[in-house]
């Protein structure tokens, strides 16, 4: 990791030739955070030892010794594991302006009458003169009336120079009038400017009336504002230089309201006469700018010049200059006077001129003031919408702080909060004052001007915000200002490095820059070639798009996608930035037919080939996910792909250790198939071999993939629609004709125990998961109340009749998926069909090639549909219904179809496709039908054609407290293969995927595969690039609260280790002090002690109870999930040490784990996945029962049995099959399968992973043991064949020398030494055994027979306690023995017998 870190900034440090060394090493900082980051996302456990290994400071040596856990890794802790796999929800993006607008007429009304002054205006002698900077006395009243005109012009266009201007001097109304319509006319929707000086006419009056002049200039005539609204129009901005202007405002105001009165008004009565008159336009739009309040008058001082406010929104550079000389901090600056001001070199619009610099510096003040004062939606509408208009706010803001410092407040409308006394003010006069300093020098001796240190100190003030501040904090006031040093390349390095820094603080600090108006800027700076600038554009690029991803049409259009092509064909780039690079392309092609075509120019899917072997995970899956959306429902990217065999290359990621880059390969391979293009037999046989490729993964352990995997065979299902029709009719028919009991009918042996129920057992607890894991249900019944098309005995379909159909129970109508959708396929119909298809009959199905093909892919659904994972099996069954819906409505017979809204469907063909995959999720209500689409008749109103034939376990909250009898109902006309189980989840949680609404027809075919039948996984991967990746995650902060816990508990596991092993030490001489014992819900069938918390779990059939030893109290109960002909035999704890999980395993293969069990919150499953997938149908689900003794052979099989290494995260698994099955649970990934060698199952596994040595016991009394390092055909290292029964339990030491301990069902314990080939010692312990657990720490084992007691050894094979009676139940006898295990540390003993008690035995008191 290390060295990748060097290399990349030695890479950059060699920039320090060309760029500003300091720069250099910033952008080496972020690069080290970012790598740092991205290392630690995907090795956790290869972080700095010191960091996350280092126990807590301050501890003993004793104490530190024992802090191992710091070592250990941990399992299902990753992010997929941790949270729902879904995008983040978009956040309302409001930066992008709708209605961007721009001022294109500017009406300049000035009314001087120079050399006469109005009446009602008193002037100061001597009184402020100049005009436009002009003053007027020194020439002819008509000609300064005219330059005056001609310069006010010349200041307006300095900020808008491509508008239409138009001069009316001293004018009269008519010419007012004329002038105003004309530029409304002109000027159409765009905004007008209306700029009035009445500094030469009489002050407004109170009824809203400005003055102008008549022909001969002998009266002043009002002009009303009502008329200057109609004839200006909306959008327009008035601008009012004179006395009392704030009486114009609010008489603007009313005059608007009074209009939307008339409005209304007209808008009731025809007769009205507006009402035959084109609506006016509303005058909400117009924004008005006033020198002064209603009752100011304005300035008369004689150093400033009259149309003080004018000069301040026109030329304010010149103005806060001389208003800076006036005032007495300006001695301050010795040598600097108003003529010297008036010589400063430069040019506004040259920032590296001393004029511009300050212009620059005056529209960064002004701008982040605004930023920072006003309210989002305002700063947008005022400083972002209108580049004259953002001007004269900008403007206006130095105009309030000079005016304001005259007794003159400057009014606008929209109102804006007081700025004047804002703190960067204060940086403004340091910037001037740093500037005006120098001036001296520079004219009088021609020194060079040095730059001001302005925009550095202010870049400063953010990257202290960043460092120094806190989480939740105001956000900082510098951003604006960033924005404007991007356009200097002098601090532009910083700048975007700062950028980059701020952006990763969230969604939040992207969407705060968007608003500031960053686009544009970063936008532009991809037409740079500067190579320096490539991992910070690429970096602020990624989380924009990330949080806004409607930016990818600017980047097209701006061709802004070749810079990212360029920087992922780069292989000098780090491979950190090539993933942004990819991510960003991955956004640009997505649902984007445009972007599509220009990086399909661009070479895109050639160069992404080139880097699907890459070493960084996170680039390989990118680099899938991008040719997965390029070739998303574009066949010219899909030809492509062909040419280049990107399907073949992505193979190789199907079998990547990362399950999110073979998720991501999937979903690649998935559009690749699932294009809508014509097909031709070379694309099909594409397709064929696609489709076989990823039906390898049907047993991958992880369930991210399983989904995707079922997400893109559902492409193949629709492109082949008729041929899985006939496929799927083959199989239905084969089904029906199956005569066979399933195991859930089969009787089972050696159940002889009556089932004993009890009113007062507590019901299940139900489990509410993201995973929508059903609670309390007894089986996996994907029916959910609906119809069972069945095919009568001769083949041919049956009248499709409500006589058929039989009322669904009422459990069935309201529980089940969250949208009640009508299934025609149950689960225990696919099962069945999943078991006992044979091929034979299948290949002669229909005369096309490949058909084997189709069949294939059909039992690959059909697994999938039966998956312990409760999404990935909805989703097939979403699949497997809708072509099975598609089959049966396509096989009737016409006069079955002609009654009520039915319709003939015409077959599918692989190239014209049908609509809809069957409305499965549209579908909320018995009596919903479905879509009209064509060839998808709607289905009516019907529930299931039988009953369950089990009252499920108590099922959600509403549930009666009770676990109901098992009392078989039995529907009419049921089916053999229809009996049904529901599953729950709670009714408001949608489920995997969210269909159409009530109502809503389904738009098609295709379309529900694309919209409906989706994982998330791109959004969800998205997410990354959106979160914080610099910052430093929780788990290594050492002052974060999951750090202080996680002490918390390595000191507990610490203390747990210390005093169990002193109370051994002292000698254990009797184990029979019942500590704890209490009624179980279920018969007991596997116990299993927490290795450091005093909890027990309790599983029985198929639910698992949790058990407090210490209080006494029942802490959880839930159902595990798995069907009702299998059971639960084995648990492990994993992560015990840490953040606790469950693992459970069932006689089926399946293995599921939990978390958040035992505690206040619902148990959540975490993933789930299928084991072993060849468990031998013969002895696969008959339970096991202990009630009488009989031989093994003929009890059934051993089940699952698993044993667990949480120092490697590796997960042995075995039972009844004839493989140990090693499963790495880091990668989700099958490692090894090591052969048995032996026609049994392993009844028992043990393994030592310092000796890489694994122990299985065997059915048939056979030892084996084996060196998982060597080759599977010979890491059998020795086996012992000295039991001559059922091997119960077989123990491995771990020890660097630790002996094997076996027990058969005989009693006969055996101690070997993996090194010889004969066991070192014997016993004889009681005959008859049907549990037994060795303690690993005590040198003890506990024995429990079919005579109802329980006998515990020592290693010499003394009896040290015999437990027959239990404690203060009159004496009563305990059941007989169906489990017993020890506590890992403490001397407990655990103890489960078949009449539903459940006791823990400890030590005498005196030792405890």
């Amino acid at each position: 990791m290390w060295a990748t870190i060097s290399k990349a900034k030695g890479f950059l440090i060699k920039l320090t030739r060309t760029v500003n060394a300091q720069l250099a090493v910033a952008l080496c900082t972020i690069t080290h955070f970012m790598l740092l980051h991205h290392e630690l996302q995907w090795s956790v456990m290869k972080m700095d030892a010191e960091l996350l290994h280092s126990p807590v400071v301050g501890l003993s040596e004793e104490e530190e010794a024992d802090m191992s856990d710091w070592n250990l890794p941990l399992a299902f802790m990753k992010k997929r594991h941790l949270e729902k796999i879904e995008g983040s929800k978009a956040l309302a993006q409001s930066w992008r302006m709708k209605d961007r607008m721009k001022t294109v007429s500017v009406a300049l009304v000035l009314c001087l009458n120079v050399g006469v002054d109005p009446p009602d205006v008193v002037k100061t002698s001597p009184c402020a003169r100049l005009e436009c900077w002009i003053d007027p006395l020194s020439m002819s009243p008509q000609k300064a009336l005219e330059t005056i005109g001609a310069n006010l012009q010349k200041q307006y266009e300095n900020w808008q120079p491509r508008a239409r201007y138009k001069q009316s001097l001293d004018p009269t109304v008519d010419e007012v009038k004329k002038l105003c319509t004309s530029l409304r006319r002109n000027a159409k929707e765009e905004r007008v400017l209306f700029h009035y000086n009445g500094h030469g006419v009489p002050r407004p009056t109170v009824n809203g009336e400005i003055w102008v002049f008549n022909k001969n200039y002998t009266q002043y005539i009002p002009l009303s504002i009502y008329d200057l609204q109609t004839w200006m129009g909306s959008p327009s901005i008035f601008v009012y230089d004179c006395s009392n202007a704030g009486i114009i405002v609010k008489s603007f105001k009313q005059f608007a309201l009074q209009r939307e009165q008339e409005l209304e008004v007209a808008a009731i009565n025809p007769n009205h006469p507006l009402a035959q008159m084109p609506l006016p336009p509303s005058m909400k739009n117009c924004i008005q700018l006033a020198a002064c309040e209603a009752n100011e008058l304005l300035p008369m001082n004689p150093d400033l010049p009259a149309d003080l406010f004018t000069s301040c929104l026109t030329t304010p550079i010149k103005i806060a200059l001389r208003w800076f000389c006036m005032q007495k901090s300006a001695k301050l600056v010795p040598g600097v006077t108003l003529d010297l001001i008036e010589k400063i070199p430069g040019r506004l619009n040259d920032r590296r001129t001393p004029l511009g610099e300050l212009n620059w510096i005056f529209t960064a003040i002004t701008d982040t003031i605004a930023w920072n004062v006003l309210p989002r939606d305002l700063f947008q509408k005022l400083f972002r919408q209108d580049l004259l208009v953002a001007s004269l706010f900008r403007n206006f803001l130095l105009a309030e702080r000079i005016m304001r410092s005259y007794n003159c407040t400057p009014v606008s409308s929209p109102r804006l909060p007081p700025t004047y006394m804002h703190a960067m003010w204060q940086a403004w006069d340091l910037a001037v004052d740093i500037c005006l300093s120098q001036l001296p020098t520079i004219i009088e001796e021609g020194t060079a001007f040095r730059h001001s240190p302005f925009f550095a100190e202010q870049l400063t003030a953010f990257q202290v915000w960043l460092t120094m501040g806190v989480e939740n904090r105001n956000p900082p006031e510098q951003l604006p200002i960033v924005l404007q040093v991007l356009l200097s390349q002098v601090h532009r390095l910083r700048a975007l490095d700062l950028l980059g820094r701020f952006l990763d603080l969230g969604p939040w600090a992207v969407s705060l820059a968007l608003s500031v108006g960053i686009f544009p800027y970063v936008l532009k700076l991809l037409q740079s070639s500067a190579r320096e600038l490539r991992p910070l554009l690429v970096f602020i690029w990624a989380k924009i798009l990330a949080v806004d991803s409607s930016c990818q049409a600017d980047l097209v259009k701006d061709n802004g996608h070749k810079y990212f092509l360029s920087v992922l064909a780069d292989p000098y780039m780090p491979a950190e930035h090539r993933t942004m690079a990819v991510f960003i392309l991955a956004v640009i092609v997505n649902n984007y037919n445009t972007g599509q075509e220009a990086c399909l120019q661009g070479n895109l899917i050639a160069i992404c080939l080139e880097q699907l072997s890459d070493p960084h995970p996170l680039l390989r899956q990118w680099v899938a996910i991008c040719l997965g959306r390029i070739w998303q429902n574009f066949d010219s990217a899909r030809w492509c792909g062909v040419r280049d065999s990107a399907h073949e290359k992505l193979y190789s990621l199907l079998s990547d250790p990362i399950p999110e880059v073979r998720c991501a390969a999937v979903f690649a391979l998935g559009t690749f198939v699932g294009n809508s293009a014509e097909r031709t037999d070379h694309s099909t046989t594409i397709d064929h071999n696609v489709a076989m490729m990823l039906a390898q993964l049907i047993n991958d352990g992880s369930p991210v993939v399983r989904k995707e995997l079922v997400v893109a065979l559902s492409h193949l299902v629709v492109q082949y629609e008729s041929n899985f029709c006939t496929v799927a009719l083959q199989f239905m028919e084969e089904e029906k004709n199956y005569a066979a009991p399933s195991p859930a009918n089969t009787t089972e042996p050696g159940n002889q125990t009556p089932v004993r129920e009890s009113p007062a057992i507590p019901r299940l607890r139900s489990v509410n998961s993201y995973t929508n894991i059903r609670a309390a249900t007894t089986a996996r019944n994907l029916n959910k109340s609906l119809q069972n098309l069945n095919l009568n005995e001769e083949g041919g379909p049956v009248t499709f009749s409500p006589g058929n159909l039989s009322a669904s129970s009422s459990a069935s109508s309201t529980l089940g998926s969250p949208d009640n959708d009508e299934y025609i396929l149950s689960f225990e119909t696919i099962d069945k069909m999943r078991r006992v298809s044979s091929y034979s009959s299948l290949n002669s199905l229909i005369g096309v090639s490949f058909n084997s093909v189709y069949t294939q892919i059909w039992r690959v659904l059909l697994h999938l549909a039966a998956d312990p994972f409760p999404e990935v099996s909805d989703l097939a069954m979403k699949v497997l219904n809708s072509i099975a819906y598609k089959a049966t409505m396509n096989a009737r017979p016409q006069k079955i179809l002609d009654s009520g809204s039915l319709t003939q469907s015409a077959p599918a063909s692989p190239t014209s496709k049908g609509t809809l995959i069957h409305q499965a999720g549209t579908s909320h209500g018995a009596n919903r039908s479905l879509s009209h689409c064509s060839g998808s008749p709607p289905i009516p109103g019907v529930s299931s054609s039988s009953l369950t034939n089990e009252v499920p376990k108590p099922p959600t909250r509403d549930a009666p407290p009770t676990r109901p009898p098992y009392t078989p109902t039995l529907g009419t006309q049921a089916p053999p293969h229809s009996h049904q189980f529901q599953r729950t989840r709670k009714m408001f949680d949608k489920g995997p995927d969210q269909m159409a609404e009530d109502g809503e027809e389904a738009p098609g075919h295709r379309n529900f595969i694309s919209v409906a039948l989706q994982t998330g996984l791109c959004d969800w991967s998205a997410k990354y690039f959106a979160q914080p990746v610099m910052k430093i995650p929780e788990e290594h902060d050492l002052e974060s609260q999951v750090r202080k816990e996680r002490e918390w508990r390595f000191l507990r596991n610490a203390g747990v280790r210390r005093q169990s092993q002193r109370i051994i030490q002292r000698g254990i001489t009797r184990l029979d002090d019942q500590i704890f014992i209490n009624r179980n819900p279920g018969v007991p069938s596997v116990v299993k002690f927490h290795p450091f918390n005093p909890c027990i779990a309790v599983a029985d059939k198929d639910s698992i109870c949790f058990w407090d030893w210490e209080k006494g109290e029942r802490l959880d109960y839930f159902y595990n999930g798995n069907p009702r002909y299998t059971r639960i035999t084995a648990m492990e704890y994993l992560n015990g040490h840490d953040c606790s999980l469950l693992l459970t395993a069932t006689d089926d293969g399946a293995l599921r784990i939990w978390k958040n069990f035992a505690d206040q919150r619902n148990p959540e499953m975490v993933t789930a996945w299928q084991g072993l997938s060849d468990m031998l149908p013969s002895t696969r689900g008959l339970a096991r029962r202990v009630s009488i003794y009989i031989d093994r052979s003929k009890q059934g099989g051993a089940g699952m049995v698993v044993d667990w290494e949480q120092e490697t995260g590796l997960l042995m698994t075995s039972g009844d099959v004839r493989v140990i099955r090693i499963w790495d649970t880091e990668r989700e990934m099958k490692v090894q399968d090591i052969p048995t060698g032996a026609d049994s199952c392993v009844t028992s596994l043990s393994c030592d992973p310092q000796r890489s040595l694994v122990v299985a016991g065997l059915g048939d009394g056979s030892v084996r043991v084996y060196d998982r390092r060597m080759a599977p055909n010979e890491c059998r290292v020795m086996t012992y064949r000295e039991h001559g029964a059922w091997v119960v339990k077989a123990h491995l030491q771990r020890e660097t020398d630790g002996h094997i301990i076996s027990v058969s069902v005989n009693g006969d314990v055996r101690f070997f030494d993996p090194r010889m080939p004969d066991s070192i010692n014997v016993l004889q312990t009681v005959k008859g055994l049907t549990a037994l657990d060795i303690h690993p720490q005590a040198n003890l084992f506990a024995c429990g027979s079919m005579n109802q007691f329980i006998a515990v050894y020592n290693s010499n094979g003394d009896v040290i306690s015999n437990i027959k009676y239990y404690d203060g139940f009159m004496g009563q006898r305990i059941g007989a023995i169906s489990c017993l295990a020890f506590h890992p540390y403490w001397p407990h003993l655990a103890v489960g017998s078949n009449d539903y008690y459940m006791s823990i035995y400890s030590a005498e008191k005196r030792l405890r």
